[in-house]
C-alpha cells in the first residue's frame, strides 16, 4: 500500500470580539492558500464575532485548503492583545473545531497573542475617552 504524501500548512486564526479571520498559508507562511473572515459569512455587522459565522468561515477556508492539496495544519490562535483583551474572541474555538471536521489533520496549536512587556500607551488621549 502506497502512503499518500502529506502537505502541511499553517492556519492563523485571529479572533476579536467583532470578527474572526482564518488565514491558511503554506508551511513557510509566505504563500496564502485561503483567507476568509466571519464577517464575509453574514450580512449583519454585529454577528461578525459570533461562533456560528466563524465556524462557517473556517469550514470554507478548510475546504479551499483541501482542494489545493493541504492535508494538515498547525494552528496559531491570536487575540487582539496589546492594550486590548488578551483572550481570543468567541469564534476561535468553533473555528478550530470546524477545521478538524472538514478533514484537515491538526498539528500544533499555539497562542500568538501579542503581550506588551513594560507599558504600552492606551488610545484615547491624556484624559481618556470622554463620553
Amino acid at each position: 500500500m502506497e502512503k499518500k504524501e502529506e502537505k502541511w500548512g499553517i492556519a492563523y486564526i485571529y479572533s476579536s470580539p467583532n470578527n474572526t479571520i482564518i488565514h491558511i498559508t503554506d508551511i513557510t507562511g509566505a504563500e496564502t492558500i485561503a483567507r476568509v473572515s466571519a464577517g464575509m459569512m453574514t450580512d449583519k455587522d454585529r454577528e461578525g464575532g459570533m461562533p456560528f459565522p466563524a465556524m462557517l468561515a473556517a469550514k470554507k477556508a478548510g475546504e479551499e485548503a483541501l482542494a489545493k492539496g493541504i492535508t494538515g495544519v498547525h494552528i496559531r490562535v491570536r487575540g487582539p492583545g496589546g492594550t486590548k483583551g488578551k483572550t481570543p474572541g468567541a469564534g476561535a474555538q468553533p473555528a478550530i473545531r470546524a477545521l478538524a471536521r472538514v478533514g484537515l489533520k491538526i498539528g500544533l496549536i499555539e497562542d500568538t497573542t501579542p503581550i506588551p512587556h513594560g507599558k504600552m500607551r492606551a488610545k484615547g488621549g491624556r484624559r481618556g475617552r470622554r463620553v
